[in-house]
């Protein structure tokens, strides 16, 4: 039996009550329900995944170089790199247009190389 269901005879539960039983956000109760409506119990149950997966800010060659920048020398007047500093730098060095400091730290991550 559904628990959302408002049918006479129906248990008729909000969201709220429904997302507190199984754990879950309201807005994820709202969101199977609108799958089931519009795209049927199969997809509901079983969901695609996302479609979506944004390309990688940078490339292999891009990569090696900020990790070179990083294992290398720190700027005059600093002991060492901030995560800031190298996406600045790398950035002020024409390699890409825009570099945000967690993607410099996700990919000193891999290395052994790291700043601070």
């Amino acid at each position: 039996m559904l628990k959302a269901d408002i049918a006479e005879g129906g248990p008729g539960w909000p969201d709220e009550r429904i997302a507190e039983a199984l754990e879950v956000s309201a807005s994820t109760v709202r969101r199977i329900r609108l799958l089931l409506v519009e795209e049927g119990l199969a997809v509901a149950l079983d969901p695609r995944p996302a479609q979506r997966v944004p390309a990688p800010k940078l490339d292999g060659a891009k990569e090696a170089y900020l990790i070179a920048l990083a294992c290398g020398e720190a700027p005059e007047g600093r002991a060492r790199w901030t995560l800031r500093l190298l996406a600045e730098r790398f950035v002020a060095l024409g390699h890409v247009e825009t570099l945000s400091h967690e993607t410099v730290r996700r990919t000193l991550k891999k290395t052994s190389c790291s700043p601070g």
